[in-house]
């Protein structure tokens, strides 16, 4: 592939476009569509047997790659990657996918510049989408300000991506709001070296989910908040900042020894507050920060910046967590629901919450103690658990939910676990946690059913719809 020295084709693929356009030219359009064709012929493996529809449809994708190229010069050794992978799949008979070598070669977080753009295609399953090894195509542009570039000065991760969606295949056309590697179809797994979160769909989708949970529970938000929802470029900086740090808190702290719990099986509340222990470290530091920067006269223009942000954040994460979080998705083992469900519970019961003649509102000069308060119980409990074992950590972590969320009537956990259950290995602790071990409660319950609608309207979200 030739991408300093384009031919007269490629020329003719681009004629008039930069790639700030590059969602309009031709080659985009030919790569997205013939994308789209191989994923009907694909296995769930990613391998195809219609060889013979198959063969140009990759020439297709091949040939796109190549036109497209020449507007993506900091990607040239991935793209060039991608096209051999994808001629050695074709000449091998088109069975599972491998495509290590060309994921190994794209690197996007060493080029972490505001509005920067990629081409990314691979064939992967999405997180919240297809479960289907496919080939996804993606154009996605980097969201990176100089507040954050400061910013991460002192919250250091040079493994994290933050980017917006351009345009997509279908994978995409879902809930997904990641771009992970360890989803792309490979040999074997290497050293990964960055993640990649679209905070524009984050954003748009808070920002439309918020405003109308707001509405039905006649909440009056503070003027900071409801900027939040005017302006989508202010939320998509404000969720940058929060992943930002949230991303990198997950091993960070006094943990268990694998706080993530990284390929094992065990019951879905330890993700709970592993998730909401990563979005309350994002709160907690963001009200340090505001409380830092509050105090000097003599800020910058990026600490300016950084000020109105951390407490933006602040507002993302307690409206996200209770309203969006606690009622999206199924009720099966469903971890980001009952985290949001836990964090409303413990807000209503100490009292900074208030749900009163049908109204919701807050003691906002209360909260951040009281989130914060939250915080040091699941730090106290991640510190604590180096000293226990395994299934006694999972015990406490089950009544310091239980203390705040009410169980099921129906709960073995809640009732107390049988003593051959006690005595038997870990599996047993597990397979006694009910599918929806903690319930909605009365007040999630009755608002899931008014927000449903709108909580399936943000499938597919982007930043400019």
């Amino acid at each position: 592939m030739t991408i300093a020295t384009p031919t007269r084709a490629v020329d003719d693929q681009l004629a008039g476009h930069g790639v700030d356009t590059v969602e309009r030219t031709p080659a985009w359009a030919r790569l997205r569509s013939a994308a789209t064709a191989l994923q009907a012929l694909q296995a769930k493996d990613g391998s195809i047997d219609d060889t013979d529809a198959a063969e140009p449809l990759i020439d297709d994708v091949i040939g796109s790659i190549d036109a497209l190229a020449p507007l993506f010069p900091h990607d040239a050794a991935y793209l060039t990657a991608a096209v051999a992978d994808f001629r050695r799949w074709r000449d091998r008979g088109l069975g599972a996918p491998d495509f290590l070598d060309s994921l190994v070669a794209f690197q996007p977080q060493e080029h972490r510049v505001d509005g920067i753009r990629h081409l990314v295609v691979f064939p992967m399953y999405t997180q919240n989408g297809s479960s289907d090894r496919h080939v996804e195509a993606l154009l996605v542009e980097a969201i990176w300000p100089e507040f954050i570039a400061r910013l991460e000065t002192e919250f250091t991760n040079r493994l994290f991506v933050s980017l917006r969606l351009i345009d997509f295949t279908s994978g995409y056309d879902t809930n997904s709001a990641v771009l992970f590697p360890e989803t792309v179809a490979m040999r074997e797994v290497p050293t990964f070296t960055w993640g990649a979160i679209f905070q524009d769909r984050e954003a748009a989708r808070y920002r439309r989910v918020t405003r109308a949970a707001a509405g039905i529970t006649k909440l009056e938000l503070p003027p900071a908040a409801a900027r939040l929802l005017d302006d989508q470029d202010l939320a998509e900086r404000t969720f940058v900042m929060w992943d930002l740090i949230h991303d990198r808190t997950h091993m960070r702290g006094d943990l268990p020894f694998d706080p993530f719990m990284i390929k094992q099986r065990m019951p879905f509340f330890l993700y709970s507050l592993e998730e909401l222990r990563c979005d309350l470290t994002a709160f907690r530091e963001s009200v340090t920060l505001q409380a830092r920067l509050s105090s000097r006269d003599d800020l910058d223009a990026a600490e300016q910046t950084m000020l109105e942000h951390a407490e933006l954040v602040q507002y993302a994460v307690i409206f996200d967590r209770i309203f969006r979080f606690a009622i999206t998705g199924s009720r099966v083992r469903n971890y980001d629901g009952l985290g949001g469900q836990l964090l409303f519970a413990w807000l209503h019961q100490r009292r900074v919450l208030h749900w009163t003649d049908t109204s919701l509102a807050f003691d906002w000069a209360e909260v951040p103690a009281a989130v914060v308060a939250l915080a040091d119980a699941i730090d106290e409990l991640y510190w604590r658990s180096i000293d226990r074992p395994k299934t006694a950590h999972w015990l406490a972590a089950y009544n310091l939910v239980r203390s705040v969320v009410t169980p099921h009537p129906a709960s073995v956990w809640a009732r107390g676990l049988p003593d051959d259950v006690l005595a038997g290995l870990p599996k047993g602790y597990t397979d006694a946690v009910l599918d929806d071990e903690f319930p909605l409660s009365m007040f999630f319950e009755a608002l899931e059913k008014k927000m449903r609608p709108v909580i399936a309207s943000t499938e597919g979200i982007r930043g400019t719809d």
